[in-house]
């Protein structure tokens, strides 16, 4: 993966490349961004990058005693590493010196809690969706209820793999993805972190700095990745998912600057969610508990992710109604999508729609960690119907 193959962050692929240009490359470098930000694509890309510069630093002459101090190796732009023949073993992640560590799970009793017994799979995972989160990976190893973690073997294996010498590269680099899951195990690597063998670098990827152990942070250059702006999420949608430029618009729109978001959602665009919410919110006000449980029957049919996503999409038109109600109706939004705005908003005030927000909010949270969706809908709707109280709402077409 090319920087250039990074979206958007235009600004920290010029500040990296410029740090390896004047030498400036720091042992550890802490990457922190929201999900769907890129920050892990980023930080592959950099490393790809710091692997593929050829070794020149071999001594031109000299005994054994007197050979002359190695010199700098020549700075390679984006372009010209990916005509290099180490990029080409970089990009496939299969460079001798580009390591990787990942929260794994144990696959049987006895067996070492290692990443390298995932090395295929994380392989694929970068090559096929490298804006994933934790939760996708740890699926798409099987992992089931099984809780990912970076294990203290994982951290003894670090030591030793860096404690060789580099094969072809100037540099030694390990990509650990979410040091958030190492425990106290990970003080087994301050040392290490802090006192790195010559030209070994480390990359620590994360969503927050604040469940990483502060002697590690203590120990890092900190690089923020924001989100990505509605704009770059728009066009890598038409040029990377060839979507049609309206409804990428659309998805960008409500994806938050999270890329995987924007990729779930148009996964599921075909999905008339805002057909849904309406007979949901008919049920809990008009239609009662009957009406409440039919609706809960069918939307615990659709599945987990489906129903993260319809969540979710109930919480951007929350969010449009609020937006409309604070700064008026002049803001430009889909024509079916205002009018449910404007017809919620004649019956809950900016702090009733902010309840509701929290508490769908939660619900993603619980169904992300298994909860019953039926009885998590039933909850919400009961919550939804205290909310708004006994006001009457009719979200059927005029």
């Amino acid at each position: 993966m090319l920087l250039s193959e990074v979206i958007g962050q235009e600004k920290l692929k010029q500040q990296l490349v410029q740090m390896v240009q004047h030498q400036r490359l720091s042992h550890a470098i802490l990457f922190v961004g929201p999900e769907g930000s890129g920050a892990l694509p980023l930080a592959v890309a950099f490393a790809q990058y710091i692997v593929s510069i050829p070794n020149n630093n071999e001594s031109a002459g000299g005994d054994l005693f007197g050979a002359p101090e190695p010199t700098s190796p020549k700075v390679y732009s984006p372009e010209e590493i990916a005509e290099l023949p180490a990029y080409h073993r970089a990009s496939q992640l299969m460079h001798p010196d580009l390591h990787f560590s990942f929260p794994s799970i144990t696959e049987k009793s006895g067996a070492k809690n290692l990443s390298s017994n995932f090395i295929e799979a994380w392989r694929e995972f970068i090559n096929g969706y490298p804006y994933g989160n934790v939760f996708d990976w740890l699926q798409s190893i099987n992992a089931e209820n099984k809780q990912g973690n970076i294990s203290a073997e994982e951290c003894n294996e670090i030591i030793k793999k860096l404690s060789f010498k580099s094969f072809e590269s100037p540099y030694k680099v390990l990509v650990m993805w979410m040091p958030e899951y190492l425990g106290k195990e990970g003080n087994k690597l301050l040392k290490l972190i802090e006192e790195p063998p010559a030209n070994t670098i480390f990359l620590l990827v994360a969503n927050s700095e604040e469940q990483i152990l502060p002697t590690i942070l203590s120990r890092c250059q900190f690089i923020k990745v924001p989100r990505l702006t509605t704009h770059e999420i728009e066009t890598a949608l038409i040029q990377k998912g060839h979507v049609e430029p309206e409804k990428a618009a659309q998805i960008a729109a409500i994806s938050d600057g999270n890329y995987r978001e924007a990729l779930h959602l148009l996964q599921h665009s075909d999905a008339d969610f805002l057909t849904q919410i309406r007979e949901w919110l008919n049920a809990i006000l008009k239609g009662g508990p009957l009406a409440q449980m039919k609706w809960v029957e069918e939307i615990s049919k659709i599945g987990r992710e489906p129903q993260k996503q319809f969540l979710k999409y109930f919480n951007h038109l929350l969010e449009q109604s609020i937006r409309i109600k604070v700064l008026g109706s002049e803001i430009p939004l889909d024509p079916a999508l205002k009018d449910f705005a404007l017809r919620i908003n004649k019956i809950a005030s900016v702090g009733q729609l902010e309840a509701i927000v929290q508490e769908l909010d939660k619900a993603v949270y619980h169904i992300e960690r298994n909860a019953n969706p039926k009885m998590l809908f039933m909850a919400l709707g009961i919550k939804f119907y205290h909310i708004i109280q006994n006001k009457t709402l009719i979200l059927t077409e005029a």
